[in-house]
């Protein structure tokens, strides 16, 4: 008796409502920022995110402001392969 007094809903009740958009995923470069517990005004004057930079400049996105204050040359052709 029950099942005769909800009606079944068929479909998809989202359907022609705009799909929400996506949350935005963290860099590297911000977990790590995170990890360290700096604010941009402190970027550049870290020594810890400076030798991770250098380390990982071919490899994820870092700032151009950062790599030009630091003097750090990214290579262009750079594939990750060994």
């Amino acid at each position: 008796m029950a099942a005769l007094l909800f009606k079944r809903r068929r479909g998809n009740p989202n359907w022609g409502r705009p799909t929400p958009p996506a949350r935005a995923i963290a860099t590297e470069f911000e977990l790590q920022v995170r990890c360290l517990r700096l604010t941009p005004e402190t970027y550049a004057s870290s020594h810890e995110l400076r030798i991770w930079c250098q380390q990982n400049r071919n490899r994820v996105y870092v700032p151009e402001w950062l790599l030009k204050k630091w003097e750090i040359t990214v290579d262009e052709l750079f594939t990750g392969a060994a």
